[in-house]
């Protein structure tokens, strides 16, 4: 299994649909087994957490930055 592959799968989805969000932030772990399909092991589980996590964080970083660029043009 590509981690990267699913984490990037999985912010997608998110990004996508703010339901999907809220229920990741309430159960990341049954969240996460349910958009891959399969149970996984914890320690698989917690990296994909924290890469999801990671992700949506400098998604959101980045797109404060873009605002904040614009407001000083």
């Amino acid at each position: 299994m590509d981690i990267k592959e699913q984490i990037n799968k999985i912010v997608e989805e998110i990004s996508k649909n703010p339901n999907i969000k809220e229920q990741f932030e309430k159960e990341p772990v049954k969240l996460i087994e349910k958009l891959v399909g399969i149970d996984l092991p914890d320690d698989i589980v917690m990296k994909i957490i924290d890469g999801v996590k990671a992700k949506l964080t400098i998604d959101d970083i980045s797109k404060v930055a873009s605002t904040l660029k614009g407001v000083f043009k």
